[in-house]
């Protein structure tokens, strides 16, 4: 048999650690690995394969339009992209949409746009007020926009123009802001941070904020957005509309696809600001349609919602039995086990060999993301398995 993990060693560069295992199929809420091992997969590519894996949805749209027209310019119009463009602007708060390929992709146009409004509009204005654990993307702007030291540091001299404050501190974001000042860019809840939800009054409180001082408020949706939380988009859940939004992951399960959206008043680009060969091509932009429409047509948020507080009820019955577990937080299905000690690696790796696909997020927390379409016996076929091995690894037992 081939050691593929002997081949990765050998020709990869290594930016991360993986988890010993290979995966070669998926179907649903579960994935199989070479020796037909089967998982549950409740990480779903880190909240990206929403419909889960191997959906007929999915994999009739990319059948089917890369029978028709995979990639032409975007000098041209494509249906898919239209169709998809239309779909999201008619169901969201925004006027205007560009396609792009990644998250990170994203919120690098979504920066370039709010600091050209901030050269229209706000006499030359360049700095964003970005949050402490936030995490925005890799390139090089979008990892200095993010909120973890360890992941710019290798990479200084960073672009300048950003600047940091707590999250969930709407004061420190006041304080912060000065005539240089463009835009405050947040996640309406940090998915790489931690799954840090904020006070229900903050995301307002920035809204007020933004209004009064003439700044942009963009949200990154990019974790959160297409369902995820509950919601359609986060925002949803606060009460508050933002001048700008990037989605990606979840937006076309699994292909890579991301969209930046804005409202009419901040929609600055003229031709030639922006531009990308793949972003927004057909095959990516069908599938995106696809899957948006099943996600509305379905009703699929609401069904998270449900999932997510039957989660909760199942976290707090493990906050009160098991000593290892501290707590939990999250919306939907973007939820966290919060640990009484820097056990998550041992956790992850525990999961896995009982057939358990999770995330250690931070040392001391568990993420749960699941394909939104997982069906109630799976994910308590799931957390059977975590709520074992927490009661391994810290005190307690499994009722």
């Amino acid at each position: 048999m081939t050691d593929w993990r002997e081949i990765e060693a050998r020709v990869f560069m290594r930016t991360g650690k993986r988890l010993p295992v290979v995966l070669v199929r998926g179907e649903g809420s579960r994935v199989w690995d070479e020796d037909g091992k089967p998982y549950l997969d409740f990480f779903a590519g880190t909240a990206t394969v929403s419909l889960g894996h191997s959906n007929p949805v999915v994999a009739e749209a990319i059948a089917d339009q890369a029978r028709t027209l995979v990639l032409t310019s975007n000098l041209m119009y494509t249906i898919p992209q239209l169709r998809l463009a239309e779909l999201l602007v008619d169901n969201s708060c925004f006027d205007r949409i560009y396609f792009n390929n990644s998250g990170a992709e994203a919120n690098e146009a979504a920066i370039k746009l709010a600091r050209k409004w901030g050269h229209e509009q706000r006499n030359g204005a360049y700095e964003i007020i970005c949050t402490e654990n936030a995490f925005h993307g890799r390139t090089l702007t979008t990892v200095t926009a993010s909120g973890t030291a360890r992941y710019k540091e290798p990479f200084e001299p960073l672009p300048p123009g950003f600047v940091h404050v707590p999250y969930n501190d709407a004061e420190a974001i006041k304080r912060a802001t000065n005539e240089k000042t463009c835009a405050v860019f947040v996640e309406p809840i940090q998915g790489e941070g931690g799954v840090n939800v904020p006070d229900d009054g903050y995301l307002p409180a920035l809204r007020r904020w933004c209004d009064e001082q003439h700044l942009l408020l963009m949200f990154d949706e990019v974790q959160t957005g297409l369902g995820r939380c509950g919601a359609l988009f986060a925002y949803e859940l606060f009460g508050v509309e933002p001048d700008i939004m990037t989605l990606a992951k979840g937006i076309a399960s699994g292909v890579p696809l991301a969209a930046l959206l804005s409202k009419e008043h901040c929609a600055v680009f003229t031709p030639g600001d922006h531009g990308s060969t793949f972003g927004g091509n057909p095959l990516a932009t069908r599938v995106g349609y696809e899957v948006v429409k099943y996600i509305i047509d379905n009703k699929i948020p609401a069904k998270v919602a449900a999932d997510g507080a039957y989660l909760e009820q199942r976290f707090r019955s493990m906050e009160d039995r098991l000593d290892i577990v501290k707590g939990h937080r999250g919306k939907g299905l973007l939820q966290a086990v919060v640990l009484s000690r820097d056990a998550a690696e041992e956790v992850v790796r525990a999961c896995l060999e009982r057939g358990l696909i999770v995330n250690n997020v931070r040392p001391d927390a568990v993420r749960i993301c699941p394909p939104l379409t997982i069906s109630r016996e799976d994910l308590d076929e799931g957390l059977a398995i975590l709520e074992a091995v927490l009661a391994e690894k810290g005190g307690g037992a499994p009722k």
